[in-house]
């Protein structure tokens, strides 16, 4: 797909447009997605900085995969953080066909009323449950965004995460967007992952790193 930096010119869902309407123009990572397939079902390990406008590039594949009759799935590996992305899609939905939950918990139990979902925020032990009990409506799952993915090097929770980024291209092979501020061999898992690497530096507000002492903060590189 050529690259373009307008929102409003993507083949994307009215409601989506109106959401970000105050973002008219995609951030550098944004136009680096959407040039390597974002809305042709590739599979994308995204990693830029915080802020960068990761969660647009998610949402992007996930309503196009609801306008194509799939589910999404959004993964993340804290209650917390769970609860702030079905806030915000809650939002995204409100005036659209499709229906979001969260589901954090009942990890032994096979959840059949997830059935009735368009897009699901789940926690990564909760889709090892689903996954483990082979739930019918699994099958209709067509894109997967794996926040925090450099959690894969946590040793409590990436064997988890392991477990079921392997589940996934196994019994499901869907589209996995895969989202991360720092990854320390991006290309390595990339590879691993079956996805395109798409990398950027850019952020929206300049990061500084400086020493404070005595009450005065003196920044690199700066001659203040």
């Amino acid at each position: 797909m050529a690259p373009t930096n307008a929102l409003a010119s993507l083949p994307l869902p009215s409601y989506v447009k109106e959401f970000y309407a105050q973002f008219t123009h995609l951030t550098p990572i944004q136009q680096k997605a959407v040039s390597a397939g974002l809305l042709q079902g590739s599979s994308l390990l995204v990693c830029a900085p915080t802020a960068s406008g990761k969660t647009l590039i998610a949402t992007m594949a996930i309503a196009t995969a609801l306008a194509q009759g799939g589910k999404a799935l959004y993964i993340v590996p804290l209650k917390a953080l769970a609860s702030e992305k079905h806030k915000e899609y809650q939002q995204l939905l409100e005036h659209s066909p499709y229906k979001v939950i969260l589901s954090t918990g009942e990890v032994d139990s096979e959840s059949d009323y997830l059935a009735k979902y368009d897009v699901l925020i789940l926690t990564t032990e909760k889709l090892d449950s689903l996954l483990r009990h082979r739930v019918s409506w699994l099958g209709t799952v067509k894109v997967v965004v794996m926040d925090e993915i450099h959690l894969l090097n946590d040793p409590g929770r990436g064997p988890t995460v392991e477990i079921i980024l392997t589940l996934l291209k196994m019994l499901l092979q869907p589209q996995l967007i895969a989202l991360s501020a720092t990854i320390g061999n991006p290309q390595e898992l990339a590879s691993w992952l079956e996805a395109a690497l798409v990398q950027d530096t850019w952020r929206p507000i300049e990061l500084k790193q400086g020493i404070r002492e005595g009450g005065k903060v003196e920044f690199y590189g700066s001659s203040k």
